[in-house]
C-alpha cells in the first residue's frame, strides 16, 4: 500500500510536475499527452483481458473500515481494513455475482448480489435476474443473515432499495419485497410480481411491512425520509402514463400523465423539504421539484446541465450538484461539504475521477482514478489532513508507460453537427499513419470518456490508434443531442462514426484503408452495419454479441414487457428520426 500526500498525487502516474494540490490555491500542472520517444515491448494480452483486481470499495460511517471486493492471488473475497492497514476480516466469495457493497454502521457489511433463474411458463420471460441482499458481520458476536430470509412468505429477493436508516441506535433497511401467497396445502407459491414496502431490522433480520404493493396494472416507488417514514409515494399507471404523488400523509401533492410511463422519482430535495422527479419527454429530459407539504411543481435548475447529484445516505437529502461542462461547477447546499469534493476535483484534475464512498461530512472519500498514464487506482482520502493512500491497483501489471494516450477528438458530422470521439494511441508510437480501430459503444444511450478502456488499450497495445465516437444519440451531451439518435439506426448515427474516420485520416493519424469497426451490443450492430449497409469503408468487423434483427429485438422488448402499451409507445418513438439539430 502506498501512501502519499497530495501534492505528490500526479507523480505517481506520470514523469511531470505535480498535479494540483488538494490545498485551495494549488495549481494543475499539464499532463504530458505526446507519445514516448522509445517504443515500449507490449504486454500480454492476458493482462488487458484479465478482470481487475478490486471491483468495489465501501467506507464505514466512521470512515475508519473500509470494505473491498478484490481478488489476490487468485482468491475473489471480500476484505475489511481497519485504518487501511489492519485486516480485520476476509470472506470468500468465489464467483458470486456481486453489484455493490455497503457499510450498515460500522459492523456490518450488506452485499447485494444477483443471480439468474429460469421462470418457466405463466411468465411474460424466460428468465429474470433477481438481487438478493446478505448481511456479513465484522465482528463475531454479530449475527449473520439474508434480507427476507426469515419469512417464508416472502420471496428472498430484493425488488428495490430504499436506504438504511438509524433509528434509535438500530439499524433498519428498507426494500421492496414479493409476498408469496398460500396455497391448499402448507406451503407458499406466487401471486403477483408487484413489490410491497418492508422495513427489515439489519441485526436480527426481522420484517415488518409498511406499505402495500400498488394495484394492479400501476408500479408504485417511494421515498423514506430520515426517520425512516414513507415521505412520499409515487403511483404510475402502465397502460396510459398517469400518475399521482403523494407525501407521507398521503395527500396528493402532484399529478399529470406521460404516455411512455417514463417519469419517476429521483429523490428528496434539500433538507428533505421537497421532492425531485425526472422526465423523459419525446425531445427532452427534464427534472421538477414539488414541496412536500403541497405546492406548485417547478422545473428543478432548468438552466444547468447536471453530470450528478450526491444525496446524503443516512437521511436521503440531495446534498448538492456537479455540473457537466467546461468547469464542472460543484455545488452544495453545506459550504464545507462542497469545498471538499472541490478540493478532491482538483487534486486529481489530471485523470477521469469518480468518489464513490464518503463519511456524512465528506472528511474522508474513497476514489478510484483512470486515465493518461494511470490503469485505474482506488484512492482513500482524508480531506482534512490533505493526504491520500492508494489502497488498491486495478490492473497492477499495465505501468503508466504502458497505457497509450487518450485523448478526445473533435469533428464535424457530414450534416454539419458538431461531433466528439475517444482517441487512444499505441504507447510509444508516432501518431501517423496508423491502423484504425472503431469502437462504437453498446447502448446505444451512453457515452465514452477521457479513462483507461481495457479494450482500447488492448488494441492500442499492438499498434492500432482506436476510436471511440460519441455519435448522436449517445449520452454525456443533451438531450437534444441524445435524442437525435432516433429513427437513426443504420443511418446518421452509422456515418457519424465513419465521418470521425475520416477526420482521423484527413489529419494523417491513420490509414482509412486499413480500418476495422468492433463493437459489442449496439456497438455489435454499428460494426455489421458498417460492412453491410456501408460499403468499402472498413476491413473487418468483430461484432459480440449484437442486435442482429431490430424488429425481433422490438417483439422481444414488447412481449417481456407483459405487452406493456407504454413500452410499446417508447420503442415506437425511438424508432422514429426526430427533428434535426442542423
Amino acid at each position: 500500500m502506498r501512501s502519499l500526500s497530495i501534492v505528490a498525487l500526479s507523480a505517481l502516474f506520470c514523469a511531470t510536475a505535480p498535479a494540483a494540490l488538494l490545498a485551495q490555491d494549488g495549481e494543475a500542472a499539464t499532463l504530458a499527452s505526446s507519445s514516448a520517444s522509445k517504443q515500449l515491448e507490449p504486454l500480454p494480452l492476458a493482462a488487458y483481458g484479465a478482470l481487475p483486481d478490486i471491483e468495489d470499495a465501501a467506507l464505514s460511517e466512521s470512515g475508519k473500515r473500509i470494505a473491498m471486493i478484490t481478488t489476490v492471488k487468485g482468491t475473489r473475497a471480500l476484505i475489511v481494513l481497519e485504518n487501511q492497514n489492519k485486516m480485520l476480516t476476509s470472506v470468500a466469495v468465489g464467483d458470486m455475482k456481486i453489484r455493490n457493497i455497503q457499510w450498515i454502521g460500522d459492523e456490518r457489511i450488506l452485499i447485494v448480489s444477483s443471480q439468474t433463474e429460469d421462470l418457466g411458463y405463466n411468465f411474460t420471460t424466460d428468465k429474470a435476474e433477481f438481487y438478493v441482499g446478505r448481511v456479513i458481520p465484522v465482528t463475531p458476536d454479530a449475527e449473520a443473515g439474508m434480507i427476507f430470509s426469515k419469512k417464508r412468505n416472502i420471496l428472498d429477493a430484493i425488488f428495490g432499495n430504499y436506504g438504511v436508516r438509524e433509528i434509535d441506535g438500530r439499524y433498519y433497511g428498507f426494500y421492496g419485497g414479493i409476498e408469496l401467497k398460500r396455497n391448499n396445502r402448507s406451503d407458499y407459491i406466487f401471486d403477483h410480481g408487484r413489490p410491497f414496502l418492508f422495513r427489515v431490522d439489519m441485526q436480527d433480520f426481522s420484517v415488518k411491512r409498511v406499505a402495500n404493493a400498488a394495484r394492479p396494472g400501476h408500479d408504485n416507488d417511494w421515498l423514506i425520509d430520515a426517520d425512516g417514514n414513507i415521505a412520499a409515494t409515487f403511483e404510475i399507471n402502465e397502460e396510459n402514463g398517469r400518475w399521482k404523488l403523494r407525501n407521507g400523509a398521503r395527500d396528493e401533492i402532484a399529478s399529470g400523465q406521460n404516455v411512455q410511463a417514463r417519469i419517476g422519482l429521483v429523490g428528496l430535495g434539500y433538507g428533505g423539504a421537497t421532492v425531485i422527479l425526472s422526465e423523459r419527454t419525446d425531445d427532452d429530459i427534464k427534472w421538477f421539484e414539488v414541496p412536500i407539504s403541497g405546492g406548485e411543481m417547478k422545473e428543478f435548475l432548468p438552466d444547468v446541465s447536471l453530470e450528478r447529484v450526491y444525496f446524503d445516505k443516512q437521511t436521503g437529502h440531495l446534498m448538492g450538484y456537479r455540473e457537466r461542462g467546461g468547469k464542472e461547477r460543484v455545488v452544495f447546499q453545506d459550504q464545507a461539504k462542497g469545498s471538499a469534493l472541490r478540493k478532491v476535483r482538483r487534486a486529481f484534475k489530471d485523470f477521469e475521477t469518480r468518489p464513490l464512498d464518503w463519511t456524512g461530512d465528506l472528511s474522508q472519500m474513497i476514489v478510484r482514478t483512470a486515465g493518461n498514464g494511470d490503469s485505474g487506482t482506488w484512492f482513500a482520502v482524508d480531506v482534512k489532513n490533505l493526504r491520500a493512500n492508494a489502497i488498491a491497483y486495478e490492473r497492477a501489471a499495465i505501468g503508466p508507460e504502458h497505457v497509450g494516450p487518450i485523448s478526445t477528438f473533435k469533428y464535424t458530422a457530414s450534416d454539419g453537427l458538431e461531433m466528439d470521439g475517444i482517441l487512444t494511441l499505441p504507447p510509444g508510437r508516432e501518431a501517423k499513419n496508423l491502423p484504425a480501430v472503431v469502437l462504437p459503444h453498446g447502448g446505444p444511450h451512453a457515452h465514452d470518456r477521457e479513462t483507461f478502456d481495457w479494450w482500447a488499450q488492448a488494441y492500442a497495445s499492438r499498434g492500432y490508434a482506436v476510436f471511440q465516437p460519441n455519435f448522436r444519440g449517445s449520452t454525456g451531451r443533451s438531450s437534444e443531442f441524445r435524442f437525435a439518435g432516433y429513427g437513426e439506426w443504420g443511418r446518421k448515427m452509422q456515418t457519424d462514426k465513419s465521418d470521425g474516420l475520416a477526420a482521423l485520416a484527413e489529419k494523417g493519424i491513420v490509414d482509412p484503408k486499413r480500418a476495422c469497426i468492433v463493437g459489442a451490443s449496439y456497438g455489435g450492430y454499428a460494426a455489421l452495419a458498417g460492412v453491410t449497409l456501408q460499403q468499402g469503408i472498413y476491413r473487418c468487423a468483430v461484432a459480440v454479441a449484437p442486435v442482429s434483427d431490430i424488429k425481433d429485438m422490438y417483439q422481444e422488448d414488447y412481449r417481456a414487457s407483459g405487452s406493456d402499451r407504454t413500452t410499446k409507445v417508447a420503442l415506437a418513438r425511438a424508432a422514429r428520426p426526430t427533428r434535426s439539430l442542423g
